[in-house]
């Protein structure tokens, strides 16, 4: 059997280290050999795995203290799960009701049809689904828009290639639990009544592994970092979450692998804004065009389309472009175009904040022209009205 690796040794700490000294080490390493930070290191990722492996031993206070003392995974005999004890760690799901019943009830009725005596017939074991992970994804404003495919690495667990996933040495087999006899729960005494919680020698399992895997040491699972490439959907939003069913942790034992949720990043345009479901882009005007009326030409995602500003826009007026926005992701059926968005666009007049002599002769005679015209007298008006109502 092969020895067993140093984890003291790999994350640099003493044996006596404690939890923050560990897990301040692993932190610190993790950033200088992660493959983001190393990319296309073979060494680096190797390095980061057996950090990650150590981490995950030495981090678990169980998995530590079984490490520590040559037992359960880590030597002959021990099996991979430990002790719950107490009644606020029981699990109650579908399988331990039944074992409830049937220490309640004397074993009839609640076991009928499960068969009876050790292994095989007793309890099947449950098959566990995988973690789901999370991963941050940065885009750029452009790719967000048309869709895109990106590299994609994730620090995970997978299955164990000498084992297979079951823990045990090649060429072995996991046995029946001994103290359970395969069922993978035991009775405790409540009073009166007798409790069924998780086998302490299994885990619940209902097998131990007497010699362990010596790749993965009984647990079946190996840190690693998984390259994907994954696709980002057209139209999607700074923050939005994407779903990859099936590209998470594989589950323990051959169980079904989790899910990996994507959480988008993207970075901001200079001239679109997003807003909802739709684009806003602010377009200044002169004060002639605002008062004359121009047409104009602005910016869509296909180019530039030209506007008809009519005469007498207001600071802050907006023009709709219709289905000129962002794809919204989710609104189509497969195989059909997806729905678009719109562009809004909010005319802003310009004002310059110095004039020349002509400008400002020019300014001269158009107030001339608007001699005696008040356009604050309304608000008054309004003001007066509202206080008499009162």
């Amino acid at each position: 059997m092969a020895s067993r690796p140093d984890y003291y040794k790999t994350l640099g700490v003493d044996k006596k280290a404690t939890p923050e000294e560990i897990k301040k080490a692993y932190r610190k390493l993790a950033r200088k050999y992660h493959p983001d930070t190393n990319p296309d290191d073979e060494q680096a990722e190797k390095r980061f795995k057996e950090i990650s492996q150590a981490h995950d031993v030495l981090g678990d206070p169980d998995k530590r203290k079984q490490y520590d003392s040559g037992s359960g995974a880590f030597a002959s005999g021990g099996g991979p799960g430990g002790g719950f004890g107490g009644f606020g760690n029981f699990d109650f799901d579908a399988s331990s009701m039944g074992d409830i019943l049937s220490n309640l009830f004397g074993g009839s009725g609640a076991q009928a049809g499960r068969g009876s005596g050790p292994a095989g017939a007793g309890r099947r074991a449950r098959v566990e689904r995988g973690n789901d992970l999370e991963a941050q994804v940065s885009i750029s404003f452009d790719q967000a828009i048309a869709g895109a495919q990106i590299p994609l690495q994730v620090p995970m667990r997978t299955t164990c290639d000498t084992c297979h996933g079951t823990g045990a040495k090649p060429g072995t087999t996991p046995v029946v639990c001994p103290r359970c006899e395969g069922r993978g729960v035991e009775p405790q005494a409540q009073g009166m009544f007798s409790i069924s919680r998780p086998c302490s020698r299994c885990g619940g399992s209902g097998t131990i592994i007497e010699d362990p895997c010596p790749t993965c040491h009984g647990s079946g699972a190996l840190r690693t970092v998984k390259k994907l490439r994954v696709n980002i959907p057209a139209g999607v939003r700074d923050g939005g979450r994407i779903r990859l069913a099936g590209k998470g942790e594989p589950g323990p034992g051959g169980g079904p692998p989790g899910d990996l949720y994507l959480v988008v990043h993207v970075s901001p345009s200079p001239v679109f804004a997003r807003k909802g479901n739709n684009l806003e882009v602010e377009v200044p005007l002169t004060i002639p065009e605002a008062l004359r009326g121009a047409e104009v030409q602005v910016p869509t995602l296909n180019g530039a389309k030209t506007l008809r500003v009519a005469p007498g826009t207001k600071h802050g007026t907006v023009q709709r472009l219709r289905g000129e926005g962002p794809p919204i992701s989710g609104s189509h059926p497969p195989g059909k175009p997806p729905q678009k968005g719109d562009i809004h666009y909010r005319f802003l007049i310009d004002v310059p904040k110095e004039l020349n002599d002509e400008q400002a002769q020019a300014v001269d005679a158009l107030a001339k022209t608007l001699d005696g015209v008040d356009p604050r007298a309304g608000l008054f008006e309004r003001a007066g009205a509202s206080q008499e109502a009162e």
